[in-house]
């Protein structure tokens, strides 16, 4: 008789998991060695210039982080009972979950590279499309909740097929102009509004 992971040890590992990367985000951020005859507006203004773009950086992917955190429950709360590729390919998310501490570091000193831009969008981008593969394959195999309408079933997916879009679509304006492909990530928050006013 196979052992089965219960799921609320799996929910339980993955918010562990979700913490430490943020918490290990925030680590990263290095404070700037100012030198001790700067005025109170010089300290400012490297401040500004050294932790502005770091900053920035981390308050991006810090809810990118949150999106996916609930997407993920959204996603957690509607299953029922464990199931052992469910938590392999939970494993997979949570795998591209820990590397974007990674892809934000890099993003901090290579942000204006292309290539890193694209490298941090994917590691996004799989791990969105990990998570929707989830809910698909509970879908398939009946692990839903049977109360869950077939219009919350659809509302779930295309939240979780939204996050992964977005950065994908990122990636091609990216080739066209990088600092357009950022803010192109702002489009994340109307479009959630549209899908949950089509399925409410």
């Amino acid at each position: 008789m196979r052992t089965k992971i219960k799921l609320e040890h799996v929910v339980s590992f993955s918010d562990a998991i979700f913490a430490f990367s943020i918490t290990f985000m925030a680590v990263l951020i290095e404070i700037p060695d100012l030198p001790a005859n700067l005025s109170q507006t010089e300290v400012i203004q490297s401040l500004v210039e050294d932790l502005g773009p770091r900053f920035a950086i981390y308050v991006i992917s810090f809810f990118v982080i949150g999106l996916y955190w609930i997407s993920y429950h959204q996603i957690f709360n509607h299953i029922e009972g464990s199931h052992g590729v469910i938590v392999w390919l939970n494993l997979v998310f949570l795998f591209f979950i820990t590397i974007i501490p990674f892809a934000v570091d890099l993003q901090v000193d290579y942000g204006f590279y292309q290539v890193i831009f694209i490298l941090y969008a994917l590691v996004l981008t799989f791990g969105g499309s990990t998570l929707t593969l989830i809910w698909l394959h509970a879908r398939k195999n009946r692990l839903i909740d049977n109360t869950v309408s077939h219009s919350e079933i659809q509302n779930v997916l295309l939240e979780s097929i939204l996050l992964p879009s977005v950065f994908v679509i990122s990636i091609l304006i990216s080739i066209v102009d990088l600092q357009i492909a950022y803010y192109f990530w702002m489009v994340i928050v109307p479009a959630k509004i549209i899908i949950r006013k089509r399925y409410p």
